[in-house]
Order: C-alpha cells, then sequence, then structure tokens
C-alpha cells in the first residue's frame, strides 16, 4: 500500500487553519472603544449651571466624584437628583459611595448669592461633611476670573 503526498492531490477544498483569526475579535473591540467613547462624556452631572471660572490649577478628580447642586432658583441637587435644603444631609448619607472622609464637590451657579452657598456649606459641616471642594470652570491664568458689570450707583 502506497501514499502520495503532493501540493495538488486532486481536491479542491482549502487546506485548514490552526491559527486564530482575530479580525472579528479586533471588529469587536473597535466596536466597544467607540462605545465607550461617546458614553464617556454622557456619564458627567448635566445640570445646566453656569459655573464661574478660576485661574487655579486644576487638581485631580476622583472616580466617582460627588457633586451638590445649587441651581440658579437656589434649589439643591445631588447628582442629578434634586433633595431639599432640610434632607441634604440625610440624602448624602443614603450615596453607597459616599463616607464622610471622601470629598463632596459643591457646584454653584454664577448667580447665586454668596450667602446661599455658605448656607449649603454650613449644612454640610453641620452633618459631618468637612472635606468639601468648589468646582469651577479653567480659566485663561493671569486674566481677570470674571468681568464685573457696572452697578449705577444709588443716591
Amino acid at each position: 500500500m502506497s501514499v502520495s503526498i503532493s501540493e495538488n492531490d486532486g481536491d479542491d477544498d482549502f487546506a485548514e487553519s490552526h491559527e486564530i483569526n482575530v479580525t472579528p475579535f479586533i471588529d469587536v473591540m473597535l466596536v466597544l472603544l467607540i462605545i465607550f467613547m461617546v458614553a464617556a462624556p454622557l456619564s458627567t452631572v448635566d445640570l445646566p449651571i453656569d459655573l464661574p471660572t478660576s485661574s487655579a490649577t486644576p487638581q485631580k478628580k476622583p472616580d466617582k466624584p460627588t457633586y451638590v447642586s445649587i441651581k440658579p432658583d437656589l434649589t439643591l441637587a445631588i447628582g442629578e437628583n434634586s433633595v431639599k435644603r432640610a434632607d441634604l444631609v440625610n440624602a448624602l448619607d443614603a450615596v453607597p459611595e459616599m463616607s464622610r472622609d471622601k470629598y463632596v464637590f459643591v457646584r454653584a451657579d454664577r448667580v447665586v448669592p454668596y450667602g446661599e452657598l455658605m448656607g449649603v456649606m454650613e449644612l454640610l459641616r453641620a452633618g459631618g461633611y468637612t472635606r468639601v471642594k468648589l468646582v469651577t470652570l479653567e480659566g485663561v491664568p493671569g486674566a481677570p476670573a470674571e468681568p464685573q458689570a457696572a452697578e449705577p450707583a444709588k443716591p
């Protein structure tokens, strides 16, 4: 009995390849990359707050910051959920990733009076949240932080 091994033994079938085909894997990875690139900017807090600018050096932001926002109508929100002023500390206690040793990021609209901002910070301090950071927009170093509108003189 004899066997002939040659390049063309009459089969028109393709020879089996024992290598992994990575093309579908690369396609899936590219699709996932595009999805994450689109979804990442959408995961930030989406409240319409007009933040003031600052020329201070930006600091590193934690992975999951907890934002307390003061809207122009002086209502409060944690993340995107509105809360009553009296329930602010209880709502912060209910946030799963929040503890009293983590920073609370306070965002206030440009038109919020200074007294209202200090009132919210006092509520946080009284509730045991003493690690507070204020959020601003990045400004140009050396430029004035905000243009001041001239007020008419009062008689």
